[in-house]
């Protein structure tokens, strides 16, 4: 290779990195972006919309005097736009202010809640992941076959029952006919590991029932899309088996649409677990949310509901730099 065509080459790798480069700063452009529209949403939700907060909080007990002074407490008598600021100003620094229930800070009050939240998806995306993965690419190296068919059925079963009578179901027939996992998901801060995954089993294997299918049906759909290519039947031609084609050739090459299914089904364990932590009682950030909503307490909600924003939020941006990554393809948009 002449020095010519090395500089040519090196010339052609700066450029693809550089388009790398530019999407990516595109993607987290656009999601902080996102993420202040949301957080417009979160505030015009809790604050802007018809009804006094003060009477709301107050409720029988309200008089002229204490309704003007939660006004002034609130600072309810200020304008909405500078409100809106103040919070978003504090939420930028971790300061959501304090609890109008019980008067402590925000944060300390979502701390433990959002752990178990996290715990509880994270014990689900271990389970439910590689299950997924492991089950699309089995029903695509036996395409049409029983084991391909039973897996659809069963997933398509699954993506059409809604998540809370899945819970009920659960609840129903393993934990009350059968005894083998309590129906409350109680867990405590002293729990020891192995106590707190056997409380959260039922819950954890709801979520893993709901996400498995999205996930499967995906990689099975993308590793068969890839299946059809001309370099996978030559391997075909040569005598390859099925699985090492699939496995070895196919999966890298279908893996963009699949990081992004992962990502956007981890997002759903984080910010929608809310019916299934409020069925089994879980005490996590949806179980709170749920909780302070009854109770009007606006800082936590706004809180919970920004968290939600932004964990929803990041893992999008990283399922779409993940595929620009893995699809070099993605790299030279046609747009």
């Amino acid at each position: 290779m002449t020095i010519g065509e090395e500089r040519l080459q090196e010339r052609g790798r700066r450029k693809k990195a550089g388009v790398v480069y530019k999407l990516v700063l595109q993607r987290l452009g656009l999601g902080i972006l996102t993420l202040f529209a949301a957080s417009v949403l979160i505030f015009i939700g809790t604050e802007i919309l018809p009804g006094d907060l003060a009477s709301a909080i107050l409720q029988n007990s309200a008089t002229p005097e204490s309704l003007a002074k939660l006004r002034l407490d609130l600072g309810l008598d200020r304008p909405a736009i500078l409100r809106y600021f103040d919070w978003l100003f504090g939420a930028l620094r971790g300061d959501f202010g304090h609890s109008l229930a019980n008067g402590r800070d925000v944060l300390t009050e979502i701390a433990p809640r959002f752990a178990n939240t996290m715990f509880l998806a994270a014990y689900a995306a271990i389970v439910a992941v590689p299950l997924a993965i492991g089950l699309g690419l089995l029903a695509a190296i036996r395409q049409g076959g029983v084991f391909d068919r039973l897996v659809n059925l069963f997933t398509l079963m699954t993506i059409s029952v809604p998540e809370y009578f899945l819970a009920y179901l659960l609840i129903k027939y393993v934990a009350v006919d059968l005894g083998w996992f309590p129906s409350l998901a109680n867990v405590t801060p002293d729990m020891s590991f192995p106590d707190r995954l056997y409380f959260a089993f039922l819950p954890m294997l709801t979520l893993v029932l709901v996400i498995v299918a999205h996930m499967m049906r995906m990689t099975r759909a993308s590793v068969l899309s890839v299946m059809a290519s001309p370099y996978i039947e030559m391997a075909i031609l040569k005598g390859l088996r099925k699985s090492r084609i699939v496995v070895r050739h196919a999966l890298p090459n279908a893996l963009a649409p699949i990081i992004s299914v992962v990502a956007l089904n981890l997002a759903y364990l984080i910010v929608g677990v809310v019916i299934v932590e409020t069925v089994f009682v879980y005490p996590g950030l949806g179980q709170l949310m749920v909780d302070e909503v009854s109770k009007h307490d606006v800082p936590v909600v706004q809180a919970c509901g920004l968290i939600f924003a932004a964990t929803f939020i990041l893992l999008n941006m990283i399922a779409d730099i993940l595929a620009i990554v893995s699809n070099p393809r993605l790299s030279h948009p046609r747009w």
